[in-house]
């Protein structure tokens, strides 16, 4: 495929999203490296009260993604009345609830804290963190999203309990009699009857009580709970602020605040680290995005951020404008460098269905678009979040190219700067839009015919 001849040089096309048709082509969803669907997921433990599951690593889908080499992307679902029992893991978490009620409880040496979360509450765990989630609903299922940055090695987390089960010894037991018999002051058969092993052994014989179609899979990291204790656990919890974002230490709403972007066809929801002291020494950035059914999140791109989405509700379609050697998963052999020059150069069109459970990358400077089929809630990580600007490149407001000077315009181009801005006058709608182009008048179709090419890669 030959190289794209404009007037303008090829980055300044490539930053605002533009190529001849031609020279733009579109990869399904097996080729596509910026989806994960939900299948990717793997199940780290499940048994008839929820589970827990991990998305592969980013960088084993592919190499374009070593940034995010460090980041795992863990799930977290239980029936009502049910606990996550206590445990610590060597990672910072950004925990977000997705759906349902919880009691978070976090301890600490000398102190603990209970929160009552819902829907957008969002807490950072600093790595060590001793902690037990509960669903304290009595119908909904609880549904929570966590962002783990791993502390002692890249991109692996271990989590040690403190309750002992068949599959998974307690913490204590990896310590010597005489260690535990100094340290608790008793005669290590009482420390083994009442901490280590006759825990397990009670855990042991439940099981065999019921059917081992999971033999592999835990029993006793989600516990069933009776009312009575749910009214224990819920004494004294605190509900997350609905007025402020900026707690150092205590859940936040994303809902918390107004949108910062807003129309009948959607809204977007942002808390940066700029805002929030839990966020900003991870430089990360939390978001919530609506979009009604029928409508578009209109095409923008971030400058710096490269965010991790995860579809939480309902059904669409992403399209993202990429280059040519992003479509494999970085195992492509190394061209000549002329050859390599010429394959980068060559825009691709990346675009995937999207429903409840898939998780979708828009690495830092890659324009996108989002178009719901149904009312499509997504909730988005964003890694190197600090003075990230997204800039939209349609919509009456934000839009980058509008600012582009009109001799500038009219080089950059194949219509006159004059056309540019009568093209770009027409979508009076901002952010989000109608998915649905509006009628044309027949005396614009000229325009549009010498526009053709603008934003061709979506």
């Amino acid at each position: 495929m030959a190289a794209i001849t404009m007037k303008a040089s090829f980055p300044l096309l490539m930053l605002l999203g533009i190529a001849l048709l031609a020279c733009v082509s579109s990869r399904p969803d097996q080729e596509n490296p910026f989806i994960f669907e939900s299948n990717r997921f793997q199940t780290l433990f499940e048994n008839e009260n929820g589970h827990i599951r991990v998305l592969q690593k980013f960088d084993q889908r592919s190499k374009i993604f070593e940034n995010l080499q460090n980041y795992r992307l863990l799930e977290y679902k239980s029936k009502p009345h049910t606990i996550f029992l206590p445990q610590q893991t060597d990672a910072d978490f950004i925990l977000v609830v997705l759906s349902g009620r919880a009691i978070l409880t976090v301890l600490k040496p000398d102190d603990r804290n209970s929160f009552n979360l819902e829907r957008g509450d969002t807490i950072k765990l600093p790595a060590g963190t001793v902690a037990y989630l509960v669903n304290r609903d009595d119908d909904e299922d609880l549904r929570v999203i966590d962002l783990a940055i791993p502390i002692n090695r890249p991109g692996q987390l271990q989590s040690f309990l403190f309750s002992a089960n068949q599959n998974q010894p307690s913490i204590l037991s990896g310590f010597s009699k005489n260690i535990l018999q100094a340290s608790f002051n008793t005669d290590y058969e009482e420390i083994e009857k009442v901490l280590l092993e006759g825990h397990a052994k009670e855990a042991q014989q439940r099981r065999s009580l019921r059917d081992k179609r999971q033999q592999s899979q835990e029993e006793d990291v989600i516990a069933k709970l009776s009312r009575r204790q749910i009214e224990e656990l819920s004494k004294n919890a605190k509900s997350s602020s609905k007025k402020s974002v900026s707690s150092e230490f205590e859940p936040f709403n994303l809902r918390s605040r107004n949108p910062i972007y807003s129309n009948k066809f959607g809204k977007f929801f942002e808390v940066t680290p700029e805002k929030n002291p839990q966020l900003q020494n991870l430089d990360i950035l939390v978001n919530s995005v609506e979009i009604k059914e029928g409508s578009l999140l209109l095409p923008h791109y971030n400058s710096r951020a490269i965010v991790i989405v995860t579809v939480n509700e309902g059904n669409g379609d992403f399209e993202l404008v990429g280059l040519r050697n992003e479509k494999q998963q970085g195992q492509r052999k190394e061209d000549d460098e002329e050859e390599e020059e010429e394959i980068n150069k060559q825009v691709i069109n990346y675009k995937a269905k999207l429903s409840q459970g898939d998780v979708f990358i828009i690495p830092a400077g890659h324009p996108v678009a989002i178009r719901a089929s149904s009312n499509l809630n997504l909730l988005g990580f964003g890694i190197n979040a600090e003075n990230n600007q997204r800039n939209f490149l349609a919509g009456e407001e934000d839009n980058v190219i509008s600012q582009i000077h009109p001799p500038v315009k009219d080089l950059a181009f194949p219509g006159s700067a004059q056309e540019v801005d009568r093209l770009l006058g027409n979508q009076k709608q901002s952010y989000f839009a109608n998915a649905q182009p509006q009628q044309r008048e027949r005396g614009s179709h000229e325009t549009r015919d010498r526009l053709s090419s603008i934003l061709d890669a979506f």
